[in-house]
């Protein structure tokens, strides 16, 4: 299949390969010339980086890139596979089930939150990390935070009506209440400019970890996928059900050191909207969505234990790797 590339606004090029799949891969998208062999991935990595790459044809793009390919059937038939690994293998397979409760939803969706127990790095940023150790989990965070919310608008057409309302609620706050200036992706970009890092989209994801990727790939699988709806709103409501704290101790450990109030006013604004946000997810998206559908529920579950679980990881994974520096 051969494409002429259009000028329409783009993400920056195409990341570093990580491997065989991503290095054809990328090799495929700049040359428009795709098709249905593709060689085994090199490891989780290579195949994180192969999904992530292919996601963000539904956002952004890549300048050297043709939109159209992003429902090119190759590159879609390579998605869907790589999609299939990260779902069964690096996400259900982790997966306890869905917890047995009495009483509602809701009270049992917060005992769940409240009762876990993965590694704070928000408690980490507040009392003892480095400068540089903050700069390098705002660089990590930059994958998600620079596009914040996106993957959670494309559950909307997906939900029934009161979900829907509720979400769109919950979005018009992520975007700013209709003020560019004001948008969540807006106030971290800005916090970046100050601290002299690069605030374009995608600007390092060469340095991120495999737990990044996943964590974002994970959110881009339940958004893009309606099947999955019920973990796209699980997601989201544990992920606003475990932000405004720890937004608060990451504020506070940035103005320990002294950090720019550009970048602290980012977490600051998520302290009291996510308070608020949190039960709207909850009470509002995800209990009507299960009354509407029950069969949604266990996805719903699902994806809310996910978020739980790739923080865990990627705390993990940073706390050990500071830890040994």
């Amino acid at each position: 299949m051969v494409l002429s590339a259009s000028s329409a606004h783009r993400s920056p090029s195409l990341p570093k390969p990580r491997g065989p799949l991503s290095e054809a891969l990328a090799s495929a998208l700049v040359r428009a010339r795709t098709g249905s062999a593709w060689p085994d991935q090199g490891g989780p990595d290579d195949a994180a980086l192969s999904l992530w790459i292919l996601y963000e044809l539904s956002y952004r793009g890549y300048a050297e890139v043709d939109d159209r390919l992003e429902l090119d059937p190759g590159l879609v038939g390579l998605r869907r596979s790589l999609e299939d690994e990260l779902e069964q293998r690096r996400l259900r397979a982790r997966w306890p089930g869905p917890p047995a409760y009495e009483g509602g939803f809701a009270e049992a969706f917060f005992a769940m939150v409240a009762a876990d127990d993965g590694p704070s790095l928000a408690r980490f940023v507040q009392r003892e990390a480095t400068a540089d150790q903050v700069v390098e989990l705002v660089q990590h965070g930059s994958l998600y935070r620079l596009k914040e919310a996106d993957p959670f608008t494309f559950a909307l057409p997906r939900l029934p009506a009161p979900a829907r309302a509720a979400l769109a609620e919950l979005q018009y706050d992520e975007y700013g209440g209709g003020r560019p200036d004001r948008m969540h992706a807006h106030l971290y970009a800005a916090g970046m400019a100050a601290l002299g890092l690069d605030a374009g989209e995608g600007g390092y994801v060469d340095e991120a970890p495999l737990e990044v990727l996943e964590q974002n790939n994970a959110m881009s699988l339940f958004g893009l996928t309606r099947r999955l709806r019920g973990a796209c709103v699980g997601h989201l409501a544990a992920f606003e059900a475990t932000s405004s704290l720890p937004c608060r101790q990451i504020a506070q450990g940035m103005e320990r050191l002294g950090m720019p109030a550009e970048m602290r006013a980012y977490y600051e604004e998520h302290v009291e909207a996510d308070a608020v946000h949190e039960q709207l997810a909850v009470r509002m998206v995800c209990e009507p969505l299960i009354a509407a559908e029950p069969d949604t529920e266990d996805d719903v579950w699902f994806g809310a234990w996910t978020c739980l679980d790739l923080e865990a990881r990627l705390a993990r994974r940073l706390l050990a790797t500071w830890d040994a520096a």
